[in-house]
């Protein structure tokens, strides 16, 4: 059974501002990015995570995979509900 874990972030900028593309079953599937303070995540061109991390442009090492997981699980959550959530 497919699961968020099953979400592959590919990094595609480091730092100011950290940010990923997400995959599934080998298709883009959502965008993340850290920068002045602010993450998001967004599937389908719409925002489904928000969150204010300590990191400003990139994250700090305590709490980059909390956060990416979590803008994981409401990716996963969108692409399985049908439904946008913020």
């Amino acid at each position: 059974m497919k699961s968020y874990e099953d979400i592959k972030l590919l990094q595609t900028c480091f730092a100011c501002p950290e940010q990923y593309d997400a995959y599934f079953d080998g298709k883009e599937v959502g965008y993340l990015r850290l920068r002045w303070g602010n993450f998001t995540a967004d599937f389908m061109d719409e925002t489904v995570y928000t969150a204010n991390p300590n990191g400003d442009g990139i994250f700090e090492s305590e709490e980059r995979e909390f956060y990416l997981t979590e803008a994981k699980k409401a990716i996963f959550d969108a692409m399985t509900s049908g439904e946008i959530r913020n």
